[in-house]
C-alpha cells in the first residue's frame, strides 16, 4: 500500500472538493497503519444504458482507489432508479420500469469492467436492503430529516418558488441514497459536483446512527466536445465508450487544446508527474498540442478497443485528414464573442479571413466558405459561442476560438 500523502496526491487529482480534508489524510494513515483496506462506495443509478467518457470520470477514480489497495463498491441503485434521481430536474423524473432498470443495469456491469479490475470490485444492489424494509422503517427514515433541510437544494428549491410539482418520493430519494452509505459503513463515497446534497446527507445519516462519517470526493462534471457543456447523449457532444474505435478517436482528435489538458487530468493514465510535464511542455513549446492530443487519443482508445484498433484508427484518420487537404497546423484566432449568436460574416471579418463582412457575404454567396468541414452558405446565419474550424477559399484554414 502507498504512503498515506502519495495516496492523498492521486485521489486529489482532478478532484474538485475534498470533505473533510484533515479526515482524508487521517482515515488513510489509519488504514495504512492497520494494513486495512477503506470501503469506497460510488452509486450509479441504471437510468441509461450506455456509458460515455463523462461518467468514466468517477470509474477512474474507483480504479485508482483499486491500484492503492482500497475496497471498491459499485453500487447499481436499481431500486432508487425505478423512483429517479431528481437532481438538475426542473420537473419531476417519470420512474423507470423494473425491467427498464434491470436491463441497463446488465449493460453498465459489461461496460465498466473495461475500467474497473473486475476481481477487485464488489457489485451491489441496493434492492438487498431497501426490499427487506417495511414500512414503519421508511417511515423512520422519513424522520432523519426536515422539509425545510430538502428545501436548501437549489433544484427543489427552484421548483418550490416556481410553484411545480415536487413528489414526497422525491424528497426521499438523498434519503436513500444516504441510508446506501450508512449500510454499507463506507469510508468514502465518490461523486459528481452534481451530487453534493445527496452526499453530505450520508455523512448527516451516518452521524446521527452512531457511524464514523464518510469523506466525501466531488469530481467534475466533464464538458463535451463543446467545450461548454457536460458531456450529454441528448447534446450530442458525447464519446462513447462503444462507439467504434475511428469514430471515437476522431473525436477526441477534434476537441481543443484547453479541453485537451482537462481530459488528460480527468481520463488518462498517466502518472501526476508525467501530467505536470506535459502541461509545462505544451506551455513552453517542447510539446506540440497535435502530438499530445494523438496519445491521448490513442490512450483511451486503446483502453476500450485494444492497441492493435487504437493504432488502426490513428491510420484512418490521418488517411482522411489528408484527402480533406487539411493542413497539420492549423492557426487559432480568438476572438470577443460579444453575443451568444454571432452573425458569420462578422466572424469571419474578426478571424482576419475576410478584410470585411461584405468579402465575406461575397464568398459564402459564391460557395467558397467551409465551417466544420461543411460547405456553408447561409449570408444571415448565425453561430452559437463555440469553436469553429472555417476554410475560406481553397487554402485558408482557421480555428476560430471564444476568447
Amino acid at each position: 500500500m502507498l504512503e498515506p500523502e502519495k495516496q492523498v496526491e492521486i485521489i486529489k487529482r482532478g478532484a474538485v472538493e475534498v470533505i473533510v480534508e484533515d479526515e482524508l489524510l487521517k482515515k488513510l494513515k489509519n488504514s495504512y497503519n492497520e494494513n486495512r483496506p477503506l470501503r469506497i462506495k460510488t452509486g450509479f443509478d441504471p437510468t441509461a444504458p450506455d456509458i460515455h467518457l463523462g461518467h468514466t470520470v468517477l470509474l477512474e477514480k474507483m480504479r485508482q482507489f483499486q491500484d492503492m489497495g482500497h475496497e471498491v463498491i459499485f453500487l447499481i441503485g436499481d431500486f432508487t432508479g425505478m423512483i429517479g434521481d431528481p437532481t438538475g430536474r426542473s420537473e419531476t423524473r417519470k420512474p423507470l420500469t423494473r425491467e427498464d432498470v434491470l436491463r441497463n443495469a446488465e449493460t453498465y456491469k459489461r461496460q465498466v469492467f473495461k475500467i474497473l479490475d473486475p476481481d477487485k470490485t464488489k457489485v451491489m444492489f441496493n434492492s438487498e436492503w431497501f426490499s427487506k424494509m417495511d414500512i414503519m422503517d421508511f417511515v423512520r427514515l422519513g424522520s432523519m430529516q426536515t422539509v425545510a433541510r430538502m428545501l436548501e437544494r437549489e433544484d427543489f428549491k427552484k421548483r418550490f418558488e416556481n410553484h411545480q410539482d415536487i413528489s414526497i418520493l422525491e424528497f426521499y430519494y438523498p434519503l436513500f441514497q444516504a441510508y446506501d452509505s450508512v449500510y454499507l459503513k463506507a469510508d468514502f463515497e465518490l461523486g459528481g459536483t452534481d451530487q453534493k446534497f445527496n452526499i453530505l446527507m450520508g455523512r448527516t445519516m451516518q452521524r446521527k446512527m452512531g457511524l464514523e462519517e464518510q469523506t466525501v470526493v466531488l469530481m467534475p462534471l466533464l464538458e463535451g466536445l463543446d467545450g461548454v457543456n457536460k458531456m450529454s447523449k441528448s447534446l450530442g457532444n458525447y464519446i462513447g465508450i462503444d462507439e467504434p474505435p475511428k469514430d471515437m478517436y476522431g473525436k477526441l482528435m477534434s476537441i481543443n487544446d484547453e479541453l485537451m489538458i482537462r481530459y488528460y487530468e480527468l481520463l488518462s493514465r498517466i502518472s501526476i508527474d508525467e501530467f505536470k510535464a506535459l502541461k509545462e511542455g505544451i506551455k513552453n513549446g517542447t510539446i506540440h498540442p497535435k502530438k499530445a492530443k494523438e496519445e491521448l487519443a490513442l490512450e483511451i482508445v486503446e483502453r476500450y478497443w485494444g492497441k492493435e484498433e487504437a493504432l488502426k484508427a490513428k491510420e484512418e484518420f490521418e488517411q482522411i485528414f489528408r484527402k480533406k487537404g487539411l493542413p497539420d497546423d492549423i492557426p487559432e484566432v480568438y476572438i470577443m464573442w460579444d453575443e451568444e449568436s454571432m452573425w458569420v460574416p462578422k466572424i469571419m471579418k474578426l478571424a482576419g479571413l475576410t478584410p470585411s463582412t461584405s468579402e465575406a457575404i461575397r464568398l459564402l454567396k459564391q460557395g467558397g466558405v467551409m465551417i466544420n468541414e461543411s460547405k456553408y452558405t447561409d449570408t444571415e446565419g448565425k453561430l452559437v459561442k463555440g469553436e469553429y474550424l472555417f476554410k475560406a477559399g481553397k487554402r485558408k484554414f482557421v480555428k476560430v476560438k471564444p476568447k
